[in-house]
C-alpha cells in the first residue's frame, strides 16, 4: 500500500491511545507519545479516523488527482457507492447527480449495478460443485487484513471483485477504455484497493463523501443551482442494499440459514476479527463468511454526517424501496444478461505482517519494567490500547509501543513521584527554616561574642570585690547590700557564660554512642524536684548512633530544665523516651506542664525569646539546642497544648538524629 493514506497530525495527538485500541491491525506505532500510522501494516479501515475526538488522524486527499482528471481530455465517470443516501440527506439523488455533472463528470453511474453482478457471482459460487469455503471480498479492509495477518487464508478469499471494480469493468465495456473512473463512497480502504498492483488501472481515483463535499465547495456547486437528473444506465436493482450488513445476501438471494450455518454475515471490528479467527481454525463451520469491517458501509469513516446507525439504514432502505418500485425490471434483466460473461475474477497477494512472539525472558523483562512481575499484576485493563498486558509487552519489544503507555504503572509512578516531591518539598521547607534560623543565630552569635568579650572581665572584677567587701564588712545592712550586688553580678556572669556558649562555634565530633544511656547522663547533673515524677523508656532495637555525646547531653539538659520549669510549682510527670523513627533515632522529652501558647510556638527557638518570669531565664537554651541538632544534620520538633479545654496540657520536644552521616 502506498505511504500515507492515513497519517497523524502530531500537534493534535493527545496520547489517549484510542486509535491503538480501535485499530484491528495494530498498525499504530507510539513514538514519544505520538501515534504514527505504519503504512505497511495499515488496512485503511478508518477506525482511527472515526474514533479520534481530536481530529489527529487525517486521510490523504485524492482531490488533486481528481481535479487533474477532470481537467484532462478524457471523459470522467463518477461511480457513486450505494451508501450515498446515508450521507446526502439534505437533498435527493437527482440533485446529487445534477451536482456531479455540474462539477465536471461526464457520466454518473450507480456502483450498485456492479453489486448486482457481484451478488450473482456469489450465488453461483455457492451453488457450484466445489466444497471450498470462502470469505467474501467486498470489503477491502477485510481483504487487506486477511492478506497481512492471515496470509495462510488468502486462498479462502472469494475470487470475485468488489462492486467498485465490477462497476468500473462494466462502464469500460459499455463506454470504452478511454473513460476515467472515479469511485465516490464512504470507505477509505477503497483508496488502497484502487492502488493495489493486482487491480492496476481498474479505478483511476477514489473520493470519500467528505472529499466530494469539498470538491463541490471548491467548484462552487450549489444544490439549488443545478439541473436535477438521474443516474446513467445501467440502473441497479437490489444490489443497492450492499452497504447494509447482509445486503449482499439479500441481493444474491442467498439465505443465511441459522440451522445449517452455511452462510454467516457479520460486521464491526471485534466481531469480524473473531469470525476470521474462527473461520481460519475451522470452528465457524460456514461455506461463506460475509464480513464488513464497519457496521456496514453506511458507517464508513468517509461519511461526514453524524446520523446514528439505524437512521442511516432507514434512509438507504427507503431509497432502495422507492427505486425498486420504479425499476424497469425487464431492462435490468437485459443488462444483467448483457454482462453475464463479464470477467469478475481477481487474485490476491499475501503480505505477511504477523508479529513473531519474542522469547519468554525478553517478554518477562518488559513486563517487569511495567511493574508486572506476577500473573496477578497483569490487569489487562486495555487502557494502553492492547487487550492484554502481554500483547502490550510484545508490541514494546517490536517497537510499536512504549512501556509508559501502561496506565496503572504510570499512575503508580506518578504517586511515587508526588510522594518524593512532597518529601523534597518538606526537606526544602525545613532547609529554608533552618537557613532563616541560622541567619538569626549567626547575627545573635556575633552580638553575643561582642558582649561577652567586653563585659565578662569587668564583671568578674565587680563580682570578686563585692564578695571581698561583703566578707570584711561588719555592718549587717551594708553586708546585705553587698551580697545583693554579688548575687546580681553572679547572675550577669551566668548570662554572659550562656552568651559565650551560644557564640562558640562548636564542631561535632561523632563517635558511636549508646543512646539509651543519654537520658540518665542528662538527669544526673540536674536537681529534680520532689513533686516531679520521671519516666525513662528506650524502644531501640539498635541503640548505637554516631553523635557528639557531650553536645546531645547538653541539648537534653536544656530540654529537661525547661520541662521542669514548665511544671512549677505544682509538679507533674517528666517523660523521656528514646525510640526509632525510620532510619533515625528519636529522643522525646515530654512534660505535663502549662504548655506553650500557639502564638509562641514559632518563636521558641529564637535567641533571647523566653516565657519565663524576669530573672528566671536567658532565652538561649532552646536556641543552643536547635543549633546542636542542626549541626548533627537532625531535626527538632515541638508539640504543645496550652488550652485545658482541648485536653491535657504540656509540651513534647523531639530530637531526630541520623544514625550516621
Amino acid at each position: 500500500m502506498p505511504e500515507g493514506f492515513i497519517y497523524t497530525i502530531e500537534e493534535r495527538c493527545r496520547m489517549c491511545y484510542t486509535c491503538v485500541r480501535e485499530c484491528p491491525a495494530k498498525a499504530i506505532q507510539i513514538v514519544s507519545g505520538q501515534a504514527k500510522v505504519i503504512a505497511q501494516r495499515c488496512i485503511a479501515c478508518g477506525n482511527c479516523v472515526r474514533v479520534c475526538s481530536q481530529g489527529a488522524k487525517a486521510v490523504r486527499s485524492s482531490l488533486p488527482e481528481v481535479e487533474t482528471l477532470l481537467a484532462g481530455r478524457d471523459p470522467v465517470a463518477a461511480c457513486v457507492a450505494p451508501s450515498f443516501p446515508a450521507e446526502f440527506v439534505e437533498y435527493d439523488h437527482r440533485t446529487l447527480v445534477g451536482m456531479l455533472r455540474a462539477a465536471g463528470f461526464a457520466g454518473v453511474h450507480e456502483v450498485a449495478f456492479g453489486a448486482d453482478l457481484v451478488a450473482r457471482a456469489y450465488q453461483q459460487l455457492l451453488n457450484g460443485e466445489s466444497d471450498a469455503r470462502h470469505i467474501a471480498a467486498n470489503c477491502p479492509a477485510v481483504v487487506a487484513y486477511v492478506e497481512r495477518y492471515h496470509p495462510d487464508m488468502v486462498g479462502a478469499l472469494a475470487p470475485v471483485v468488489s462492486p467498485m471494480v465490477a462497476a468500473a469493468r462494466v462502464l469500460r465495456k459499455r463506454r470504452g477504455s478511454q473513460w476515467k473512473m472515479v469511485f465516490i463512497g464512504p470507505c477509505i480502504a477503497k483508496k488502497a484497493e484502487a492502488a493495489d498492483p493486482l487491480l492496476a488501472g481498474e479505478v483511476d481515483a477514489v473520493l470519500t463523501f467528505v472529499e466530494l463535499r469539498e470538491l463541490f465547495a471548491r467548484r462552487g456547486v450549489q444544490p439549488n443551482a443545478v439541473v436535477p437528473d438521474d443516474f446513467d444506465p445501467p440502473h441497479a436493482g437490489a444490489g443497492a442494499l450492499f452497504p447494509i450488513s447482509g445486503g449482499m445476501l439479500q441481493a444474491g438471494d442467498i439465505r443465511e440459514d441459522l440451522l445449517t450455518g452455511e452462510v454467516v454475515a457479520t460486521q464491526g471490528r471485534v466481531r469480524v476479527l473473531e469470525a476470521i479467527r474462527e473461520f481460519s481454525s475451522g470452528d465457524l463451520g460456514a461455506a461463506l463468511l460475509e464480513a464488513l469491517c464497519c457496521e456496514g458501509c453506511i458507517m464508513g469513516a468517509g461519511i461526514e454526517n453524524q446520523l446514528p446507525l439505524f437512521n442511516r439504514r432507514r434512509r438507504v432502505r427507503e431509497f432502495v424501496r422507492a427505486r425498486m418500485a420504479s425499476l424497469d425490471v425487464h431492462r435490468w434483466a437485459e443488462e444483467m444478461r448483457r454482462f453475464a460473461q463479464l470477467d469478475l475474477t481477481r487474485r490476491y497477494q499475501p503480505d505477511d505482517q504477523r508479529i513473531i512472539p519474542p522469547p519468554g525472558d525478553e517478554l518477562a523483562a518488559v513486563l517487569a519494567r511495567m511493574g508486572k512481575t506476577r500473573p496477578e499484576d497483569e490487569l489487562n485493563c486495555g487502557a494502553c490500547g492492547y487487550d492484554t498486558c502481554r500483547e502490550h509487552a510484545v508490541a514494546v519489544l517490536k517497537g510499536l509501543a512504549e512501556s509508559e503507555m501502561c496506565l496503572p504503572q504510570t499512575i503508580d509512578n506518578l504517586r511515587r513521584a508526588i510522594g518524593e516531591l512532597e518529601d523534597s518539598h518538606a526537606q526544602l521547607a525545613s532547609a529554608q527554616e533552618a537557613l532563616v534560623q541560622s541567619e538569626k543565630l549567626a547575627s545573635m552569635g556575633q552580638l553575643a561574642a561582642g558582649i561577652a568579650h567586653e563585659v565578662n572581665n569587668p564583671l568578674g572584677i565587680v563580682l570578686m570585690y563585692a564578695h571581698l567587701l561583703a566578707d570584711s564588712c561588719d555592718d549587717p545592712r551594708l553586708r546585705d547590700d553587698l551580697r545583693m550586688i554579688a548575687e546580681q553580678a553572679d547572675r550577669c556572669k551566668r548570662i554572659v557564660s550562656g552568651l559565650l556558649h551560644f557564640a562558640r562555634q562548636n564542631k561535632v565530633v561523632r563517635v558511636p554512642v549508646d543512646m539509651s544511656e543519654l537520658p540518665e547522663r542528662a538527669l544526673r547533673g540536674l536537681p529534680i524536684p520532689n513533686n516531679v515524677q520521671v519516666a525513662v523508656s528506650c524502644d531501640l532495637t539498635d541503640p548505637t548512633a554516631e553523635i557528639d555525646r557531650d553536645q546531645i547531653v547538653q541539648a537534653l539538659t536544656n530540654l529537661i530544665t525547661n520541662a521542669i520549669a514548665a511544671m512549677e510549682p505544682q509538679g507533674g510527670l517528666l517523660s523521656i523516651r528514646v525510640h526509632e523513627d525510620r532510619n533515625r533515632v528519636a529522643v522525646s522529652v515530654a512534660d505535663s506542664g502549662c504548655g506553650i501558647p500557639e502564638e509562641n510556638l514559632k518563636r521558641v527557638f529564637d535567641p533571647f525569646f523566653t516565657t519565663k518570669p524576669m530573672g528566671k531565664g536567658t532565652g538561649l537554651g532552646l536556641a543552643v539546642t536547635y543549633g546542636i541538632v542542626k549541626m548533627h544534620s537532625g531535626e527538632i520538633r515541638v508539640e504543645s497544648n496550652a488550652e485545658a479545654s482541648r485536653g491535657p496540657t504540656g509540651s513534647t520536644f523531639t530530637l531526630l538524629l541520623p544514625r550516621t552521616v
